[in-house]
């Protein structure tokens, strides 16, 4: 089962049974009844109460819709949960989904996603122009800037695209769905890491009049269902990852990490994009500078105590 539809579906039960069944949602799969990515419109426009999306699919509308989800050179997953709930994170969005015409719930994540799958190896900046990779949310801006042709396309368009050679590239999420999906029979090498995702999240987006009329009791119901499955999905991707990972490995698939030389460029791309969105969009720079000063705080930190540990217990382990 898809992770995304797994948490979709775990929310609607657990309103339910949080409510002893008085509060129902009836989750319908992509594209039932609104096309993928057109979730927030529908919403908004009220043709649909309620819905679960990435807000970066939507950042042609407002780019800070991107802080919603993840932007690239981001936060990790505790890094983002500290943000939107210790941080001020969610309060200075708030007004980013309410333009929107949505309430957001943060109801997923996935963690450190992988870096995309290539028809053939990419080394180098030079041997990334003029590839067609599907990527959605701020990265294609990036990759734009490394000569990449960016593509943004529904999951459920990603691997026929593929197939047909519409697209060399393409990223999703990470080992467990992308076998699903099927991407490793048509690209054989798998790019790491996911430097635009390293932790991005997805929202039960509810209609604004919809949820300003909602009793309290079940705003919170729908709150506390969205934590929950905020960390389920979390964990969830944390234990089906390795295995996924190895059976990937040993059907042929090469795992290849980007180079210095392209993470190095494409780190300045990205430093770049921010500045030159905060110049267009008060609003964008407002909520960066907002984001980034948890961001330097956070990295400081987790430099001292936690990548500490984490590099040594990765070195120790890997010791005969």
């Amino acid at each position: 089962m898809d992770t995304q539809w797994a948490c979709h579906e775990l929310f609607c039960r657990r309103v339910s049974e949080m409510t002893d069944g008085a509060f129902q949602l009836v989750p319908f799969g992509p594209g039932e009844i609104v096309p993928g990515l057109q979730v927030m419109d529908a919403i908004g426009q009220g043709s649909v109460e309620c819905g679960f999306t990435p807000a970066t699919f939507y950042y042609g509308k407002d780019p800070t819709l991107a802080f919603g989800t993840a932007v690239p050179f981001g936060l990790s997953s505790r890094q983002t949960w500290s943000w939107l709930y210790e941080g001020g994170g969610r309060e200075i969005m708030r007004d980013v989904y309410r333009d929107q015409g949505v309430h957001a719930i943060p109801a997923n994540n996935t963690g450190a996603q992988m870096g995309g799958w290539f028809r053939r190896e990419v080394r180098t900046q030079e041997e990334m122009k003029g590839i067609k990779m599907r990527i959605a949310g701020l990265a294609g801006l990036v990759m734009g800037k490394l000569g990449v042709i960016a593509q943004q396309l529904a999951p459920g368009d990603i691997y026929p695209a593929l197939e047909r050679g519409v697209i060399d590239a393409a990223e999703y999420i990470g080992p467990y769905d992308d076998e699903k999906l099927g991407f490793n029979r048509i690209a054989k090498f798998y790019y790491y890491p996911g430097w635009w995702e390293w932790a991005p999240s997805a929202d039960i987006m509810v209609n604004a009049k919809a949820w300003d009329a909602l009793p309290a009791q079940y705003k919170q119901v729908m709150e506390t269902a969205g934590a929950e499955c905020w960390h389920w999905s979390m964990a969830r991707f944390d234990e089906l990852a390795p295995p996924a990972m190895r059976r990937l490995i040993a059907t042929g698939t090469q795992l290849r990490p980007y180079s210095r030389e392209i993470m190095g460029a494409a780190y300045k791309a990205s430093k770049e994009l921010y500045g030159e969105l905060g110049d267009q969009n008060p609003r964008f720079r407002k909520v960066w500078e907002h984001w980034n000063k948890h961001r330097i705080e956070q990295t400081q930190w987790f430099r001292v105590a936690e990548d500490s540990m984490a590099n040594f217990v990765a070195v120790a382990t890997t010791q005969r």
